[in-house]
């Protein structure tokens, strides 16, 4: 039920102890997300020594999405690689209808942003108001 998270430039900075960490809290039954992802140019090296379970994609590349064709390119070819590796995609900053539906078209498997809902502590005692799977909505 929980995913942890780490930012890939937390991840990166000390690779073998990272790898490592994740691979006990995964023995543990935890998933695990590699936040941030793309901020970086060496990403993609660091992914293939990374044993996450999740790309989050960071939110630079999705707040433009529905305008920037450039910005559509590199997410698509993130979700391309990260599905390769077996891992789900999360896009980060999801606040349009029409970023939605790009990240749909694209493969994208789940969605973070104030569109999907807007931050809230964890202990909420109404939470009808919020979609299923508000951390992460499947798309």
């Amino acid at each position: 039920m929980f995913v942890l998270e780490t930012t890939a430039t937390a991840a990166v900075t000390e690779l073998h102890r990272a790898s490592q960490l994740i691979s006990r809290v995964k023995a543990l039954g935890f998933k695990y997300a590699l936040d941030d992802f793309g901020s970086g140019m060496s990403s993609f090296n660091y992914l293939k020594n990374l044993p996450v379970d999740y790309l989050k994609i960071d939110g630079s590349f999705v707040r433009d999405i529905a305008t920037n064709p450039v910005s559509r390119t590199m997410v698509s070819a993130m979700n391309q690689i990260a599905h390769a590796m077996g891992l789900a995609t999360v896009a980060e900053f999801v606040d349009s209808e029409a970023a939605l539906e790009i990240l749909r078209t694209i493969g994208v498997d789940f969605a973070q942003g104030y569109l999907i809902s807007k931050p809230m502590p964890l202990i909420e005692p109404d939470q009808a108001h919020v979609r299923p799977q508000a951390a992460g909505a499947r798309l």
